[in-house]
């Protein structure tokens, strides 16, 4: 039997996070999707061993506002270069006392309240509803808070991430809103991601670094992008450090989940109906449901 594990693992790099070290036989791949560009060129490479690739969310220099993110390409471009686990990583204001500047929360639940943002692969042609109950790949996101502790972060397994559409932060009439939602931190990028991993049935791993207390802490009442900064370059290194541990170690481990199987039941539409310019669009996707009737 195949060795489910042996893809390729991918990464993208939230704010700051523009590159991986240590990548040998290391390609900038240039891609177009169908569903246009990714935010910045692929590397592809080896870290001892692994084969890993690696996207940078807003493109190296930090050109792109989460808004203007092209979400579906990046996660398409990764799809088709074989990746089927992967570390999305993400900065995040902090909702709860508890939860720290530069902690880690390995977040298992999201809200979404984007709207400028194109989130779905099943349209124009092809209809498909997964479930989003679990959006998270529950073994390698417990796996993630494991290797976490043993690098000796302050890390924090769950929680509810409330993604805005930003760019702006929060007002503090916001900020004491979503607190009254019992959500844990807040972030621009990650739930689109997951819901994206659903329908492409990659095992999402999130792994969110906290910057600030958003604005409704009383000592820190004014998020500022200075302070966001600050915090930023120390969540850095530590984030590097925890997803090359993790590559390596997802790498040896037997996962125990079903995100590859979240598009079975989910798709609609009956194959022999699709029209043949949404099978080109679609087969990456939903290749291995088109087995045709007899």
């Amino acid at each position: 039997m195949n060795n489910p594990n042996k893809g390729v693992i991918g990464v993208i790099g939230g704010s700051g996070l523009y590159n991986l070290d240590n990548i040998e036989n290391s390609k900038s791949i240039e891609t177009e999707t169908p569903f246009g560009k990714p935010s910045e060129q692929i590397i592809t490479g080896e870290i001892e061993g692994v084969r890993i690739a690696f996207l940078s969310r807003h493109g190296v220099g930090h050109r792109l506002n989460p808004s203007e993110i092209n979400y579906r390409a990046n996660m398409y471009a990764l799809k088709s270069l074989g990746v089927n686990k992967l570390i999305s990583s993400t900065a995040v204001g902090s909702l709860k006392e508890e939860i720290a500047p530069t902690h880690l929360v390995i977040p298992d639940q999201y809200i979404d309240n984007t709207f400028k943002r194109e989130k779905t692969y099943f349209e124009n042609g092809i209809v498909a509803h997964v479930s989003m109950a679990n959006p998270v790949c529950p073994f390698y996101s417990k796996l993630a808070y494991k290797v976490s502790v043993e690098t000796g972060l302050k890390s924090h397994l769950g929680g509810v991430y409330y993604n805005m559409e930003g760019p702006q932060f929060s007002s503090k009439a916001e900020s004491e809103f979503y607190r009254g939602l019992d959500c844990s931190v807040i972030g621009m990028t990650q739930a689109i991601e997951a819901k994206l991993a659903k329908e492409l049935e990659i095992c999402f791993i999130p792994i969110a670094f906290v910057t600030d207390y958003d604005c409704w802490h009383p000592e820190t009442d004014n998020v500022t992008a200075e302070m966001v900064v600050k915090n930023l370059k120390k969540n850095i290194s530590n984030s590097i450090k925890l997803i090359l541990k993790l590559i390596k170690t997802i790498d040896t481990s037997v996962p125990d989940c079903s995100c590859r199987q979240s598009l079975k039941g989910a798709i609609l539409n009956n194959p022999n109906n699709l029209e043949t310019n949404v099978i080109d669009r679609m087969k990456p996707i939903i290749g291995k449901y088109l087995t045709k009737e007899k």
